[in-house]
């Protein structure tokens, strides 16, 4: 891995090329990161860095965390994740990791917490058809249809489309483009929606897919 970096999706917006194409974009404020550990092949059988992004306060956080920040005397951070760049070894603890590693037209990968919807119906959570508006349905049409198997095997089959919770899983969009890098403030801007609520953290990776694509999309 050669480019990864922790941020915080801050919302959605547009731009406009020089031509007037109107690009729907997110901006993500991406670090600055600090290098809290390194880890090495002889001691931990691989190449490694700790790096921690967004300030907390100290007392937020409990014994073994603090006492981390402390030993590589840098302050505490509130995320804490580990990146095996490819050049792990030449990293300092207590250096920075800023979104300047990435460029106008790279591909990336953006992992994130998708957002929770709570309890909900089988329409909204697996998209099914209503019942029918007709005479015997009933007064509620926003319903699944029957679920029962009958006498054989008398019992509902695990798996099926049910109510329920949904929301709230680790999801990542791949091949997304960054169409602009703010290094002033430390912020990326990816075309299209990544996943996740306003203010919530994402990991923006170099894409595992490569595209070979133009500005345009076309190949």
């Amino acid at each position: 891995m050669e480019k990864a970096i922790l941020g915080k999706k801050l919302g959605m917006t547009q731009i406009f090329t020089p031509t007037g194409t109107m690009i729907p974009v997110t901006v993500v404020e991406a670090g600055p990161m600090t290098v809290v550990r390194k880890k090495t092949v002889e001691r931990d059988g691989y190449s490694a860095v700790v790096v921690a992004f967004g300030d907390i306060k100290a007392d937020k956080l409990n014994k073994p965390e603090a006492g981390a920040f402390v030993k590589a005397g840098i302050e505490p951070k509130r995320h804490l994740k580990e990146f095996k760049y490819a050049g792990a070894d030449t990293m300092e603890i207590g250096s920075s990791i800023k979104c300047d590693i990435f460029a106008d037209g790279d591909w990336v990968d953006v992992c994130g917490t998708s957002k929770g919807h709570g309890f909900s119906g089988a329409i909204k959570r697996w998209n099914h058809q209503r019942l029918k508006e007709t005479h015997g349905t009933g007064p509620v049409v926003r319903q699944r249809g029957s679920c029962g198997q009958r006498s054989d095997p008398s019992r509902v089959m695990k798996g099926l489309h049910m109510a329920g919770q949904y929301g709230v899983d680790k999801t990542t969009v791949q091949n997304l483009r960054v169409v602009g890098v703010d290094t002033e403030r430390n912020c990326l801007l990816i075309k299209g929606a990544i996943p996740g609520p306003n203010g919530s953290l994402v990991t923006v990776k170099e894409a595992v897919k490569k595209q070979n694509k133009k500005v345009g999309g076309s190949k």
